[in-house]
């Protein structure tokens, strides 16, 4: 079992839920990533998203895209970033997960990025423009590495494609709540839980919640058919207007649920 799956369950044998923050890395300049990972890490997040800063974020939102143009202005790439969160990795007590599109990646040479983020102690690696049948460019390098291969699966998918993605899986399964990018909304309906009950019945790791969470109240409807949520746009804009109170609202949504 991964170091990833054994904190989130570890979570909800505690009788809470999992929460996720995401950030964009180098949103603010590479002395933020720090700075965000230790608040999160020190008002409960149970693991962190990592967000890479790339050009054509096709699964982004409004939010997190001007996040990320910010963040290459700032100079951040995969590189400078992984280096950054190795520099302190020995204060980070939860685990990491990076997110980031595939060409990054490739740039980086597979192996060379798997070291790297070995390295940072990085548990848990996310590529959502890497469909499951290229999962192999990335698998063999991962091989023996304690680096979670997370796999979304969204709400269109066939019921065969959901058994195959949920059975590659690990970590946890990233249940994608709506159609489209990133980004906050307005509610869910009925047939989301639904879904997300369903996936949880065929799981045999934790199925975490993402996309359009935003608010207190969305938390804790997720939480009524999930192990957890991720909640990437919110937080994204709350460290940039710096509303530290705000995340912390969000962090405190999922305990005891």
């Amino acid at each position: 079992m991964t170091t990833l799956q054994q904190a989130i369950e570890a979570t909800t044998r505690a009788h809470d839920k999992a929460f996720i923050p995401y950030i964009m890395a180098g949103d603010g300049g590479l002395d933020t990533i720090k700075q965000q990972i230790l608040f999160l890490q020190q008002h409960g997040a149970t693991a962190i998203e990592v967000g890479i800063p790339f050009s054509d974020p096709v699964a982004d939102g409004p939010t997190i895209q001007a996040a990320g143009l910010r963040a290459l202005e700032e100079g951040a790439n995969l590189r400078t970033i992984l280096a950054e969160i190795a520099s302190f990795k020995d204060e980070v007590h939860i685990p990491l997960v990076v997110m980031t599109y595939l060409n990054p990646i490739i740039r980086y040479g597979i192996e060379a990025f798997v070291d790297a983020a070995e390295a940072a102690n990085i548990k848990g690696l996310i590529i959502p423009d890497m469909p499951l049948e290229e999962a192999d460019l990335v698998t063999d390098a991962l091989a023996g590495k304690d680096i979670a291969l997370v796999q979304l699966i969204s709400l269109t998918s066939p019921a065969a494609r959901i058994e195959k993605l949920a059975a590659a899986a690990q970590g946890f399964i990233y249940a994608v709540t709506v159609n489209g990018i990133t980004g906050t909304r307005d509610g869910f309906d009925e047939a989301l839980h639904d879904h997300l009950r369903a996936l949880k019945r065929i799981a045999t790791i934790p199925v975490l919640a993402g996309f359009g969470i935003s608010t207190r109240e969305h938390v804790e409807a997720m939480n009524r058919s999930v192990d957890g949520v991720i909640v990437g746009s919110a937080i994204v804009k709350a460290f940039h207007e710096q509303r530290l109170d705000d995340i912390e609202v969000l962090l405190k949504a999922p305990a005891n649920q």
